[in-house]
């Protein structure tokens, strides 16, 4: 694992914290950020008090960095892909993917630049294409502009679900604090 991932995961489970079971988590009882669920998903079985921190680590760079398609965005928009990863953990895997697609299709200037492509938020060989190309339209300013425009997404998001959901309101603050801008 290169350091630079390694740097984004630390930076993660800083943020996340140890073990947590707050009764309005939707994601029920994490450590070092990762779901119960998740962490079954994975192979680890035991006490969530308890879980290894390099067992989240490992889970981390496996479903929210390389098969997400992460690593491949990295190489062109390292930032970005910061940002994108600390989405992923935080509202799912296939959501940044679906941030990055609607933001290159407007972006594209009525598909002059690259063509549209589809907004299923997995990040293939398409939004790959799509990503290089806007950067070589946009220059070494292309990526901030990305981020900006996926972290708006996001910060709408977590308004839309509290609005949805009172119970979540409690964690807007943190999730606007700690989320939005996250890989910056």
């Amino acid at each position: 694992m290169s350091a630079n991932v390694q740097k984004i995961i630390d930076r993660t489970i800083g943020v996340e914290g140890r073990y947590s079971a707050n009764l309005n988590d939707r994601g029920g009882p994490t450590c070092w950020g990762i779901s119960r669920q998740v962490a079954r998903a994975y192979g680890y079985t035991g006490d969530m008090r308890t879980m290894p921190r390099p067992i989240a680590v490992e889970i981390y760079r496996k479903r929210y960095w390389e098969e997400p398609g992460l690593a491949r965005v990295g190489d062109l928009a390292p930032n970005l892909a910061a940002e994108l990863f600390d989405t992923g953990v935080n509202m799912g895997t296939s959501v940044p993917g679906t941030f990055l697609q609607r933001v290159l299709n407007v972006m594209n200037r009525q598909a002059s630049d690259y063509p549209d492509i589809p907004v299923d938020g997995r990040i293939g060989t398409m939004s790959i294409a799509s990503l290089s190309a806007f950067l070589k339209v946009r220059g070494a300013a292309g990526e901030n502009i990305l981020i900006k425009a996926c972290d708006a997404l996001q910060g709408a998001r977590y308004i839309g679900i509290a609005e949805s959901d009172a119970s979540q309101e409690a964690f807007v603050f943190g999730w606007v604090t700690n989320r939005v801008g996250a890989g910056q």
